[in-house]
């Protein structure tokens, strides 16, 4: 018989069945009972009323670059889950580029969590990376506890981390498939960008959504598709910004190919009519595109072609955002600002919290392969966020705690305050400020407790493979702690390349 420890209470709880008046009881680290609002909490439980404020499943940010060990200058675990605590997400994965070493084996994988165990607010898992040259080390990474892997058709722009032609593609969709694992692309044609090359030095938005055109992304993930279809694939499809590709979506799943798409919040708030000249904090590849582009987003969304909005965090320091869109780093930073972000969007939209909870946790969670994590029910994970979807702010880079106060949205008046955020039954974070770091190194569900990468184990105890909310990676993993400055095992970084139009990745 499980003892109610905690019992949150709103007038607006998000569950798989919608929005309810409700109290959520919480049992040590997962939620035992939805029960009716009001019921009287048992005894020694602590009660925690939140009156009107939403109570959302903490969302699951599947895209995340902390860049850490290497590049930490640009951000880093501590730095990136605070801002994801304080935003309300409890759960992010992390893309394995930008570091150094980047994630394309098990020992650098090891290196990796070296560096993250004791820094991290929220849970962390780890995406791995194919490259030309790693097939055979995809089966390492899986064994070790990714999520599945992450690989580009075009340039991501940084040397340590290369494009896959399509003879390597084949190599990398094939092993894949071989170990039931999950392959997630980012879907633009290198030929098709070479062609539509923009003016060298232009400030020009203009320019340079012209070099990032629809037929880029259409025609990678024709390819990506056709593929699939041959090799029986699992595959994900990144950061879609054209909707001109969602016919081929909708139509290679309807044909039975296991295929999934996301998006960002930039694509469905942002307009390529909007932004500036020179500003190049908007730029990101695939690019954000016109406002038409962008209601076709909502509606794939809404219709349940795209399956999940996630963030594709990718911060840079300051000085790399010059003006020139061709030389400036590519991606927008916005791990802390996604949720309100979204509602403010989706609100004016006629969508409800409930759409919001499906688009950024449950989606993102399924997605993964997180059965712990991703809604407000009995055996999941007591991971919440607390939003006042009334309230208003306006955004100050300076107050996010992600590392370099550079954001897109600086200066925009947004709906949807995040009041708190309780990760597995701990209040981590409240009117932003963060309060407490509990996060843990999660891995893959049903992975091997006898693989040194994987030891299944949390902080305060034992941990259950395929449990609640995924496998608990414990503090005996090997490999080489990295810090900082790339020292201990973490090579330092090299310079990332500023003349391949670089978005994110």
């Amino acid at each position: 018989m499980t003892t109610t420890t905690l019992v949150l209470r709103s007038t607006r709880v998000i569950t798989p069945q919608g929005q309810r008046p409700a109290d959520i009881a919480v049992s040590g680290e997962r939620i035992a009972a939805v029960l009716p609002h009001g019921s009287p909490p048992p005894a020694g439980a602590r009660l925690v009323d939140y009156g009107d404020a939403a109570l959302l499943p903490g969302l699951v940010d599947t895209h995340v670059h902390v860049n850490d060990p290497g590049r930490t200058e640009w951000e880093g675990f501590a730095t990136a889950t605070r801002a994801a605590a304080a935003g309300g997400v409890t759960t992010l994965v992390d893309m394995p580029l930008n570091s150094v070493p980047p994630t394309t084996t098990a020992a650098h994988l090891a290196v990796k969590r070296a560096v993250a165990r004791d820094t991290v607010h929220t849970d962390v898992g780890f995406w791995g990376g194919a490259v030309p040259g790693n097939t055979a080390d995809l089966r390492g990474l899986h064994e070790a506890g990714v999520f599945g892997f992450k690989c580009f058709l075009s340039p991501s722009g940084v040397e340590e981390f290369p494009e896959l032609t399509p003879a390597g593609l084949e190599a990398a969709m094939a092993e894949t498939a071989r170990l039931g694992a999950l392959l997630i692309v980012h879907a633009e044609d290198p030929g098709r960008l070479a062609e539509a090359a923009p003016p060298a030095g232009s400030d020009r938005y203009a320019d340079f959504l012209a070099s990032r055109p629809d037929a880029a992304e259409t025609e990678a993930i024709a390819l990506l598709l056709a593929l699939a279809r041959r090799l029986g694939t699992r595959v994900h499809i990144l950061h879609l910004s054209s909707a001109a590709a969602l016919p081929l979506i909708a139509g290679a799943r309807a044909e039975g190919v296991r295929v999934t798409a996301e998006t960002c919040p930039h694509f469905l708030t942002l307009t390529a009519e909007e932004v500036p000249d020179g500003a190049t904090e908007f730029k990101c590849c695939p690019p954000i595109r016109e406002a038409a582009n962008q209601d076709a987003l909502w509606r794939a969304l809404a219709a349940g072609t795209l399956d999940a909005v996630v963030s594709d965090h990718s911060p840079c320091t300051a000085d790399l955002k010059v003006p020139d869109f061709q030389a400036a780093w590519g991606g927008i930073s916005s791990l802390q600002l996604g949720l309100p972000v979204l509602w403010t969007a989706a609100r004016a939209r006629g969508h409800d919290l409930a759409d919001v909870a499906r688009w950024t946790a449950a989606g993102p969670a399924r997605l993964a392969g997180l059965p712990g994590k991703g809604a407000i029910a009995p055996g999941r994970d007591a991971d919440i966020a607390v939003l006042d979807p009334e309230a208003e702010f306006t955004v100050d880079p300076a107050a996010l705690h992600h590392r370099n106060p550079v954001t897109a949205y600086a200066g925009r008046t947004l709906r949807g305050v995040v009041r708190a955020t309780w990760l597995r039954g701990l209040l981590i974070a409240e009117h932003g400020n963060v309060t407490e770091r509990a996060g843990r190194l999660v891995v893959r569900p049903g992975t091997a407790t006898d693989v040194p990468q994987a030891r299944i184990a949390d902080r305060g105890g034992a941990g259950e493979a395929g449990g609640a909310g995924g496998a608990r990676e414990d503090a005996g993993d090997t490999g080489n702690p990295g810090n900082r400055g790339g020292a201990g095992g973490a090579p330092a970084a090299p310079a990332a390349r500023r003349d391949t139009g670089r978005g994110t990745p």
